[in-house]
């Protein structure tokens, strides 16, 4: 029986976890974080990503977490009403095959579809690895030495696999941050089954009403000092940067002050690298190829990612080199598109200025025009092939 090794046991950590248990590899799962965390942004599953958590066995459980589709009312800085993308656009654009679910329940799906069949050690760190061409020895911090024929590193844009198998030199720092956080009960000022969202110069403002339970906030802005403000936290970050905003949002702040461990809240990286492996050992999703929010797919690219390298691992059960290179040459096409169009997207959730905003909104309005919809469909469509 093969034994991997895998650092993160976030969507990507847990999702390769699922799919070598699936091929029959014997799994280890290495979490710094003391217990299970979740996080209330909402993730698309669409393309590559919906047919990888199709392979996987995912799609009833999510099917039962989907979050469905919404009316997005884009409004000024005081809450009035601009103009409305009724839902029917996002169901034009995404197709049948889309799910849209709280990041925080695929990664509840992946655990509970793991949590018996591989072993998973909260708290665990590695701290040494070691390689030769037949095994890769990896030491915990809870004191064992495991031997593994893979270690696999999904241990997010900070990834301390990265850092000491790599290097500390792929992670590339965007002037940005971004926070989304749930909401145990919708805000008020935003209608029913409804996002409202405020563009304006350097920032984005959204507000997410599904009801109790099923309410989220996503903010991002442009910042001059994104240490700084991580230093600060979520509550004094964001108020100082959206607190002349009105529409929901003093509300969605003051819901965070009550809880603010309950956020996503970072600066805004990418992770460009020449290669994802080096012998034994593969980085994964955010560590490999961080795409950022801008570009979304992020979940998706995930779960692709773990599915495809089980496959490659299948197809080359007795060459290594050939499966991750094989698995690695098929994916980056992706990513590389991926992050390009999250270097574009940047201009979109914190446009540049005025006029940057004014042309978004042109451009918005005119996907609601009738006849475009079915357009910006078949774009899609072809985007996500």
């Amino acid at each position: 029986m093969k034994r991997a090794v895998i650092v993160g046991a976030g969507i990507a950590g847990l999702a390769t976890a699922l799919r070598l248990h699936q091929d029959g590899w014997q799994v280890l799962v290495a979490e710094r974080a003391p217990a299970r965390r979740s996080s209330g942004y909402m993730v698309n599953l669409i393309g590559p990503g919906y047919d990888a958590a199709e392979r996987l066995g995912l799609i009833p459980a999510l099917t039962a977490a989907d979050l469905g589709l919404f009316t997005t009312v884009l409004v000024h800085a005081d809450g009035r009403p601009k103009f409305t993308v009724p839902s029917a656009i996002a169901e034009a654009a995404l197709g049948k095959r889309a799910l849209s679910v709280f990041r925080g329940d695929l990664e509840s799906c992946l655990f509970d579809a793991v949590r018996d069949r591989v072993d998973i050690r909260f708290g665990t760190t590695v701290t040494s690895v070691d390689q030769d061409t037949d095994h890769v020895r990896v030491e915990l911090s809870d004191g064992t030495i495991e031997q593994a024929d893979l270690l696999v590193g999904a241990d997010g844009v900070h990834s301390a696999t990265r850092t000491a198998v790599f290097g500390p030199d792929f992670r590339v720092d965007l002037p940005y941050l971004v926070a989304a956080f749930p909401l145990t009960h919708p805000v008020p000022g935003v209608p029913e089954s409804s996002a409202t969202t405020y563009i304006g110069p350097r920032r984005t403002a959204a507000m997410v009403n599904l009801g109790p339970e099923r309410s989220s906030a996503f903010f991002t802005y442009r910042s001059a000092e994104p240490a700084a403000d991580l230093e600060r936290g979520p509550v004094d970050a964001l108020r100082a940067a959206f607190g002349d905003l009105s529409g929901g949002v003093p509300d969605a702040i003051d819901h965070l002050a009550k809880d603010p461990a309950s956020a996503y809240f970072d600066a805004v990286s990418q992770v460009v690298m020449p290669r994802w492996s080096t012998g034994r050992v593969v980085l994964l999703g955010d560590a490999a190829w961080c795409v950022t929010l801008f570009a979304g797919h992020g979940a998706a690219l995930a779960l692709a990612g773990a599915d495809h390298l089980g496959a490659a691992l299948r197809r080359h059960a007795d060459d290594l080199p050939a499966a991750l290179a094989e698995w690695e040459t098929g994916l980056r096409p992706e990513v590389s598109k991926r992050q390009a169009l999250a270097r574009r997207g940047m201009a979109q959730y914190a446009p540049p200025s005025r006029f940057h905003v004014w042309m978004s909104d042109l451009t918005i309005r005119a996907i609601t025009l009738p006849g475009i919809s079915g357009l910006v469909r078949r774009v899609i469509e072809r985007a996500n092939r």
